[in-house]
């Protein structure tokens, strides 16, 4: 397929692009306290240019350092002096034939009151004190601790409203003179990209950070000029906008990303903020003030999975959206709508649902997605499973000096790094072809060796086959798909239908072998039985109930989505959990994907409860809390107590041969992310054969 839509040139403004491909904004944390580009992010960046992308537009950057800060990493224009690091970073993306905009952007309500006033401190202390950047995350968790008891400085909002559903912290509301000032901080960070030789700005009115605050009615109740109506409510923007009109002329590409349906009907709350109709009004309203294209988006934080969307959402969900403003308006319109193939991407854009195809996720997980398409080669696209590592993983670094990695692709923030090709034909036999085998043997495979990789099952992917049986998880199964792919291109021979034995592996005669055999749910010996099961023999298929009672021991992830695919089987679940808390731990995202689901389907929980003993009709529980039990009627249980490394053949073989690695879960029991990683630390790290 061609895809001529796709790739064909289109232009925004004046801005002329090689293709229909933006990369959407994403905050990833390479950055450093002062705000501008470091090598590690250029590479970034740079990378994504080299595959192909028409522009990119670079993630969250900030104008203001004292109450506009959303991360020690972040890019910042908010100085004369972040001019000509950011000019490096443009002429490296020009290279590639690619064009590069800046968001602009500032979180207001969304922010978390430690950064208020912290990032200015730290840029001077970091140049005078080589140890504060150490000190400083050591102390993070003393903050946390102080702004869940309200005890630093209040995030700033539009007016003093509900806290943000994310950070959870107290806000106050701007004086007239603060938005002033917060406009012209817009209006001279726009110069300073215009400076650097970027080809634009884009406008983050959207996922409910400042600019957005001001256009819903929900987080503005101001009664001056600034709120009130519609057009009120707009002022804030419309007057950054012609603000940068003013200082960059009429031929400077403005871009806005807009939500224009806030969502809170998704989640039981009809009436609040604003929707479609509303969204569609500011769009309009915008291409009179003479922007150049709008980027259509939804939702806010307190509506955080209807914009950045967990696994179970169907791709171009939300596509009426960019459908209804492209009606509305005569600019062009730019959109994700959860875009994951090409075959999507050039339907839509056939369809005339929007003018450009922004991939956000897709693009870390393989950079050269847009060359890959266009060279024919789109099956060897590493595809983004929606997994949230990306976002969860870059807020859990953000404090710790780490920065944003991806489930999938464990070269995010090593773009520079080549593994060298010297395997010379070296023997390597890898057992197990989930994600941390068929890692090992596409990296190592490319680097030379003569990699085998056998499987005991008749089909790949391990702990995948089991992860993505629940409701809407198919998405994972593109994971071990892919690898799969990527593996046999690189050479690797994979054997399905082979139980490895030392014997059999010693018939391969290999200087290295890998042992990547997963791990194995828990099953307590306390608690058997005919009507006892874990969550494997419901997943794989062995065990299949209808019309039962089923408790669910255990409420991580794995124990909701097999409780979601028992309650669709037509079983009523009821879940018991140790923990004061359902799915303690887990990605809030994905919890709050699963919880309103089984609550729809009448699942029952109980927390700090502990599994006591198993009868014929019920199991008994006790609290936690107070030792109390109680008996919950039941006909079979499910454990989700667990996995643990099935490490039986490590163990035999370990001193048998040369070399022998144990990796994945048959290490340490992780996620899909810690099993690639594992894959790529190791073959980065094994000595290749001689010439």
């Amino acid at each position: 397929m061609a895809y001529e839509k796709l790739f064909s040139s289109g232009k925004i403004g004046n801005l002329e692009l090689k293709n229909r491909v933006v990369m959407a904004p994403m905050l990833m944390d390479f950055g450093q306290f002062d705000g501008t580009p470091t090598e590690q992010m250029m590479d970034y960046y740079e990378e994504r240019a080299k595959g192909g992308t028409g522009l990119i537009i670079t993630e969250i950057t900030r104008v203001n350092d004292v109450t506009g800060a959303s991360a020690f990493g972040q890019l910042a224009v908010s100085h004369d002096y972040h001019i000509k690091p950011l000019a490096e970073m443009a002429k490296r993306i020009h290279r590639h034939g690619a064009k590069i905009m800046v968001e602009l952007h500032h979180p207001g309500r969304q922010n978390l009151s430690m950064l208020i006033g912290t990032v200015p401190l730290s840029i001077g202390c970091n140049k005078i004190m080589p140890f504060y950047s150490k000190m400083l995350y050591s102390l993070v968790p003393s903050f946390s601790k102080m702004m869940q008891k309200d005890l630093l400085p209040k995030v700033v909002s539009p007016s003093k409203c509900e806290r943000s559903y994310f950070s959870n912290c107290l806000n106050k509301e701007l004086s007239k003179s603060e938005i002033e000032k917060i406009i012209q901080q817009f209006v001279d960070g726009a110069v300073r990209v215009k400076k650097a030789g970027c080809d634009g700005v884009e406008l983050h009115a959207s996922h409910g950070y400042l600019i957005q605050q001001f256009l819903s009615p929900y987080t503005n109740r101001r009664t001056d000029e600034y709120g009130g109506n519609l057009e009120n409510r707009m002022r804030f923007l419309l007057n950054i906008i012609s603000g940068i009109r003013k200082e960059c002329g009429n031929d400077f590409p403005i871009v806005v990303r807009l939500t224009v349906d806030e969502m809170y009907d998704r989640i039981g709350q009809p009436g609040k903020g604003y929707g479609l109709s509303e969204g569609i009004k500011m769009a309009q309203r915008l291409e009179k003030a003479g922007i150049d294209a709008i980027d259509v988006s939804s939702a806010s934080y307190d509506t955080f999975n209807y914009w950045l969307e967990p696994t179970s959402f169907e791709c171009g969900w939300r596509k009426n959206l960019a459908a209804e403003v492209k009606k509305a308006v005569s600019i062009p319109v730019l959109a994700a709508n959860l875009i994951r193939s090409p075959e999507q991407a050039e339907a839509q854009l056939e369809d005339g649902i929007q003018d450009f195809i922004s991939l956000g996720r897709p693009l870390i997980a393989d950079p050269h997605w847009v060359e890959k398409v266009q060279s024919g080669r789109q099956n060897e696209v590493k595809r983004c499973i929606c997994c949230l590592y990306c976002f969860e993983s870059m807020q859990n670094g953000a404090y710790v000096n780490d920065h944003g990695h991806c489930s999938v692709n464990p070269f995010v923030g090593r773009e520079k790094v080549e593994l060298p090709k010297n395997g010379n034909g070296k023997k390597v036999v890898i057992i197990g072809a989930g994600p941390a085998g068929l890692m090992s043997a596409e990296l190592l495979a490319k680097r030379g060796f003569a990699v085998t990789l056998l499987e005991k099952e008749n089909t790949y992917g391990g702990q995948i086959q089991l992860a993505n049986k629940p409701p809407k998880k198919d998405k994972l199964t593109w994971c071990v798909d892919d690898l799969y792919t990527n593996a046999i291109k690189a050479g690797a021979e994979i054997k399905l239908g082979i139980k490895a034995t030392k014997e059999i592996i010693k018939e391969y005669d290999p200087a290295i072998v890998i042992v990547a055999t997963g791990g194995n749910a828990v099953h307590p010996k306390a608690f058997t039985g005919d009507s006892v099961c874990t969550v494997t023999e419901i997943l794989n298929g062995s065990i299949k109930l209808s019309g039962k009672k089923v408790a669910v021991i255990g409420s991580g992830m794995t124990g909701l989505e097999t409780s979601e695919l028992l309650c669709e089987q037509g079983n009523s679940v009821s879940i018991i959990e140790m923990a004061d808390s359902i799915a303690p731990g887990a990605w809030f995202q994905n919890v709050d994907d699963a919880l309103p689901k089984l609550k729809k389907a009448g699942t029952d929980f109980y927390t700090s409860s502990k599994l006591v003993s198993i009868g014929s009709d019920s199991i008994t529980v006790e609290s936690t809390k107070t030792a109390q039990k109680s008996e919950i009627p039941c006909d079979f249980v499910v454990l989700s107590m667990g996995v643990r490394p099935d490490n039986a053949l490590y163990e035999e073989i370990k001193d048998e041969f040369m070399q022998v690695y144990n990796i994945g879960d048959s290490n340490k029991i992780g996620r899909i992310a810690n099993a690639t990683e594992s894959a790529y630390r190791l073959a980065k790290s094994i000595v290749g054969g001689i010439k």
